[in-house]
């Protein structure tokens, strides 16, 4: 089928099934990754195909917004895939790429701007009536409203830009002169939703999103701000900050005629009010205190049920709401002043009592969940908020209270003995993974010196540290890739641990070593880039303190001594168990040479190591995939072994490794090209670790 006609259909016809137009992506991608002069001619007839010369204009297929939006993905990936291919390519034949591809772009750009007017004209004024008659619709028509596919964002982001002749129309038909007025009709349905159609989960959630984006307004450009400004002057908007009770919005209340998932929406609830509070907060306390007094109040009875025999289901409800609702809270206050004023309202008091509702509910994850995200959301140090003054302990003292909790709830969860697979996840991995992030954290966070815990005897920071690797050694190395969020928390966390903390790494027992090792080959070949990649960095870590204590082993001074105990136990266990370091060599090796490497920059960092570290070993693989090759190609594959390792001395500085990175790029490239060309063996058959 001609591209133009392919393009006819997909512009013309919603029916025609666009993913469809994915299969055109694979010859490139394959271009990219095995070049070769046959699959160059191929690429080459198909730009001809479609250039003017051959009856085509690729231009004009991207320049027609209105059109079949769901396609433009794939023609767009189509061409930025071509244009990934020519570094790859070595033929003396014209690409073309460097013609159409700035016209693809302009032309693309253009279409999106010409499509502006359109839809402030089609998003504002039908969005804008319809809010502003909402009041006057019966029960079914404000859920029909509400599950119409309007796009609310967009009357929040061009409000500041709609021309004179929008307001005009909109003063004739409804009244409304200004931005305020519709500010002020968004905010009255705003409040009227929450407040009277608290059962209605649909409607509930559309109103809070809708408010949520238009609070996240902050962000945006300094015309949406000034609109912010003006938001929180709106009565509606006073009336919340001053009534988040469940007597106002009864979706905040706890009674059994709501399920605990319904709870779910307070964050999102409190994340939007906290962002109003902000505008105006700058660093007074009492109006903080004030805002915060429905959650004071609830925590104050919260203590006198735990005080007393209690009702454990109430206390339990209450718990979750106030944890969604400080949560919302906590996300939204960036800056190191606001932060403070929370640090303080809660501590030491109420955080006492989220530790004994751990104690007291650790097998309900109903309860826990929340309370641990709370935890993890406490520990973020986004924009440096958790910088607390030279003279503050907020940073340890924070860091104590998340020590006691990941330790209570760790001992406390693998007291549930085996647990069913369909059980494991939500009653035991969840849970670790949640306390993962927060330690991730807190380690990366830069805000608290743990050095200061030894120097005065504190146990915390190494309770915290054993209780992660007794939680780890809990779980198996399958679960650990199969559950996406377990293994996006535990190998960035791992990650922190090798970079800084390595001392402790040395001083685990050799079995918990080689599970931890073990579980870095595995994450290797991983598809998710966050977990290979933080494989990769691990293992330079580890490579990288062996490599040193190896380089000073010879000097033994007196302020090394105390270094090479802690790298003598690793060197002497590495030499114990040879084959680990060996096989992580292989699958880089493989990974480089056999794969797509989407990080390659991050593999080379511990491959350059591991070389260093095992020059037989490599020279061993060198030798196994050249004498694998034919005779005609063995010369060219030694050259490019020699091309590796070509300025690359016997150290790892950061100078060094950017040569070797390098040199590793080229590597890659021409292997490719050696191993596939004609006469070359089955690259598949040459995987090293057979």
């Amino acid at each position: 089928m001609h591209f133009c006609t392919l393009h006819s259909l997909l512009g013309c016809s919603r029916q025609f099934p666009t993913r469809g137009l994915g299969f055109l992506n694979g010859p490139f991608t394959a271009l990219k990754s095995q070049p070769c002069t046959k699959d160059l001619g191929l690429a080459l007839s198909f730009l001809f195909w479609i250039s003017p010369e051959g009856g085509g204009s690729p231009c004009k297929y991207h320049a027609h917004w209105e059109f079949a939006p769901n396609s433009v993905h794939y023609l767009l990936t189509l061409w930025q895939r071509m244009v990934a291919s020519v570094p790859f390519v070595k033929t003396a034949e014209p690409h073309l790429l460097d013609t159409y591809a700035p016209e693809i772009t302009k032309a693309y750009i253009t279409s999106r701007l010409d499509c502006v007017p359109v839809v402030i004209r089609l998003q504002l004024l039908p969005l804008s009536c319809a809010s502003f008659h909402l009041e006057t619709f019966q029960d079914d028509e404000v859920i029909r409203f509400l599950n119409q596919d309007f796009n609310l964002e967009y009357t929040w982001l061009y409000m500041p830009y709609a021309n004179m002749k929008v307001y005009a129309r909109m003063s004739e038909v409804l009244g409304i002169t200004d931005d305020n007025h519709v500010l002020e009709t968004f905010m009255t349905k705003i409040v009227t939703n929450l407040k009277y159609r608290g059962r209605c989960e649909s409607v509930i959630l559309r109103t809070l999103q809708f408010l949520n984006d238009l609070s996240a307004a902050i962000s945006l450009t300094p015309a949406t701000y000034s609109l912010l400004k003006k938001l929180v002057k709106i009565e509606a908007v006073k009336f919340m900050l001053q009534n988040h009770t469940s007597k106002h919005f009864p979706f905040l209340g706890i009674s059994d005629n709501y399920s605990l998932s319904d709870l779910r929406c307070r964050t999102m609830f409190y994340t939007a009010l906290t962002r109003l509070l902000m505008v105006d907060l700058g660093e007074d306390e009492d109006e903080f205190e004030n805002f915060m007094l429905p959650l004071t109040v609830s925590f104050e009875s919260v203590t006198q049920i735990f005080n007393s025999s209690f009702e454990q289901e109430e206390a339990k409800r209450m718990l979750i709401g106030l944890a969604r609702d400080l949560r919302g809270i906590a996300f939204a206050l960036n800056t190191k002043t606001s932060y403070t004023m929370l640090f303080d309202w809660i501590y030491p008091a109420y955080i006492s009592v989220l530790q004994r509702a751990i104690e007291l509910w650790y097998q309900e994850p109903a309860c826990t969940t929340p309370i641990l995200k709370l935890m993890a959301e406490f520990m973020q140090n986004r924009s440096q908020r958790l910088n607390f003054d030279v003279s503050s302990p907020n940073g340890i003292l924070l860091f104590r209270e998340a020590s006691k909790m990941i330790c209570t709830y760790g001992n406390q969860i693998l007291s549930l003995g085996t647990l069913s697979k369909d059980q494991v996840y939500p009653l035991k991995l969840k849970g670790i993974s949640i306390c993962y992030s927060a330690l991730k954290s807190a380690l990366c966070g830069n805000y608290v010196s743990f050095g200061v815990f030894k120097l005065y005897g504190d146990n915390h920071f190494d309770n915290v540290l054993q209780a992660f690797v007794k939680m780890l050694l809990s779980v198996s190395h399958s679960d650990l890739l199969q559950y996406r969020k377990l293994s996006q928390s535990y190998y960035p966390l791992l990650e922190c641990v090798t970079q800084d903390h390595m001392s402790f790494i040395t001083s685990l027992e050799p079995r918990v070593l080689i599970y931890i090792l073990t579980s870095i080959s595995e994450g290797l070949t991983a598809i998710d880039t966050i977990v290979s990649s933080s494989c990769c960095a691990s293992l330079d870590y580890i490579v990288t303190y062996l490599f040193k204590h190896i380089a000073k082993e010879g000097k033994k001074t007196l302020r090394c001594r105390e270094i090479s105990q802690d790298g003598q136990r690793l060197f002497n266990f590495m030499q114990q168990n040879p084959e680990v370091l060996q096989q992580m060599m292989s699958i880089l090796m493989n990974t480089i040479i056999f794969e797509d490497c989407r990080n390659q920059w991050s593999v080379s960092r511990p491959l350059l190591g591991l070389i260093l570290l095992n020059e037989k070993y490599f020279s061993e693989l060198r030798a196994t995939l050249i004498n694998s090759q034919p005779d005609s190609k063995r010369e060219v594959l030694d050259q490019c072994f020699r091309n590796l390792m070509e300025g690359v001395e016997q150290n790892l500085l950061v100078k060094n490794r950017d040569r070797f990175t390098q040199n590793m790029s080229v590597f890659r490239r021409d292997m490719a090209e050696a191993l596939r060309n004609e006469g070359a063996s089955d690259p598949g058959s040459l995987d090293m670790m057979s």
